[in-house]
Parts: structure tokens; C-alpha cells; sequence
């Protein structure tokens, strides 16, 4: 599974409108409002590599009243429980 993190600059008058939208795409599995910088960030979870340019480049960034995306690919998923785990190392 590949996971990419879209941050997404809205028309600032349609942003729930927006969010909506992108929300119903297939392959994005989140949609956060958010403070700061952007309006939104997406999650955007699929098999294969392409499919990222099909849900980015083809369908998201093409939503009515998205201005701007910026698009981070995750290498490595941290779990809180990996997290604990790493923390613990050494601990007993």
C-alpha cells in the first residue's frame, strides 16, 4: 500500500464544498481541515504507484476550487504501537 499526503490551497469560500468532493474520491481515504498554510490535507492510500498520478494529477487537483496541492510521499508508516515498541528497546 502506498500512502501520500496531499496538502491542498482552496478557494477559502468553498472549503467544506471542496473537502467533500475530494473525500468521495476513490483512493482517498481521509480529508483533515486544518489551520495554518493550507486549507486541507488528504490522505491518499493505493496498490500501485500510478494509481497516485490517477487520483493527484488526474482527479483531485482538478476538484473545483482546489488552487494548489503539494503532494509528500510516505516511505515508512510508525505506528503509536511501533513507536512504543522503539521507545521500549532496552527498557528491561
Amino acid at each position: 500500500m502506498l500512502t501520500a499526503i496531499v496538502m491542498i490551497r482552496t478557494d477559502a469560500s468553498r472549503i467544506p464544498e471542496v473537502a467533500e468532493k475530494i473525500s468521495e474520491l476513490k483512493g482517498i481515504s481521509e480529508v483533515y481541515s486544518v489551520t495554518g498554510e493550507w486549507d486541507l490535507i488528504a490522505m491518499v492510500r493505493v496498490r500501485e504507484h500510478d494509481a497516485l498520478s490517477d487520483v493527484i494529477a488526474d482527479r483531485l487537483s482538478k476538484v473545483e476550487g482546489v488552487v494548489e496541492t503539494v503532494t509528500q510521499i510516505a516511505f515508512r508508516t510508525y505506528s503509536k504501537h511501533d513507536l512504543d515498541d522503539a521507545f521500549a528497546l532496552g527498557m528491561d
